[in-house]
């Protein structure tokens, strides 16, 4: 296969990464919590886009934003009722926490759904569109060029808008954004709820792309935690440099050698993490401070 080709495979792929794990450092950065159950957010859109397409035969795009206005709603909720009782004990309590909602939603996804194979196939799903000699499927294609737009979004909306500057103010120092009115509760909220969001959306976009089931949550967070590991803890760019990096090469190695694809994935994050513990561009942190 032509390596021009499979890069254009790989910087779609690397944009839908992206926009996954930017919902998961963007907790991180806020919150202080390691969002395990991110990709059972992810699997329950994905569940939920397959089901409302095979009953109603909706164009699975139009659901982009009611899924993501769902997740947005689930995770603000999870927030306010289970999250903000539990922060104050400290981040293990919270992966705890975390981790069982994961596991429930996975157990209520298994009842409602079975633990079968599910995917949308709207009409397009087998065409392509060619750019010279290289031939993109109309998924994948679709997928990144919606992940860009939407990281875009949340980018203008953290930049230009009060409620984003007064979420980066809490991030950066929570006291000092109580000093000027802004509450780290409402703050916390709104990062977990955008978070989730980028799940929803991101559920509808792996709907089409891959078949889903309910414990394929376990693959995607397994590679959302390893991209923020990677692109550094807390840093959204940092994540999607990682992310374009990994999908590259991932599917580099699909198309050469794809009994080893998943080698390569998590071969890339070892040995950069080897010569950069904390990331690309994550901040290193003085031993005598972590203390």
């Amino acid at each position: 296969m032509d390596l021009l080709q499979v890069i254009a495979f790989g910087v779609l792929l690397g944009g839908v990464y992206a926009l996954l794990a930017s919902g998961v450092t963007l907790i991180f950065g806020v919150l202080d919590v390691v969002n395990v159950a991110q990709g059972s957010f992810l699997v329950f859109s994905a569940l939920f886009t397959w089901q409302i397409w095979s009953l109603l035969g909706l164009e699975p795009l139009l659901l982009v934003p009611v899924m993501g206005l769902l997740m947005f709603v689930i995770g603000w909720a999870i927030y306010r009722g289970l999250l903000v009782r539990v922060a104050p004990q400290g981040p293990g309590m919270t992966v705890l926490l975390m981790f069982g909602v994961a596991i429930a939603m996975e157990g209520v996804l298994n009842i409602v759904f079975g633990n079968e194979f599910k995917s949308v196939t709207p009409p397009y799903f087998t065409s392509s569109f060619k750019i010279g000699e290289i031939v993109i499927p109309y998924p994948q294609m679709i997928s990144g060029v919606l992940a860009v737009v939407v990281l875009g979004g949340i980018y203008v909306y953290l930049r230009k808008s009060w409620a984003g500057r007064a979420l980066r103010a809490s991030a950066q120092n929570k006291d000092g954004a109580a000093l000027v009115g802004i509450s780290a509760t409402k703050a916390s909220s709104l990062a977990f709820g955008i978070g989730a969001m980028t799940a929803g959306v991101g559920g509808v976009l792996l709907a089409i792309m891959y078949p889903v089931y309910p414990a394929t949550q376990y693959d995607w967070i397994a590679r959302l935690l390893g991209i923020i590991v990677l692109g550094g803890m807390g840093s959204i760019p940092g994540a999607i440099i990682a992310s374009m990096l990994l999908g590259i090469s991932e599917s580099i190695a699909s198309a050469y050698v794809p009994q080893w694809a998943p080698v390569f994935f998590y071969g890339a994050i070892l040995v950069i993490l080897l010569f950069r513990p904390h990331g690309l561009l994550g901040e290193k942190t003085r031993e005598d401070v972590a203390a």
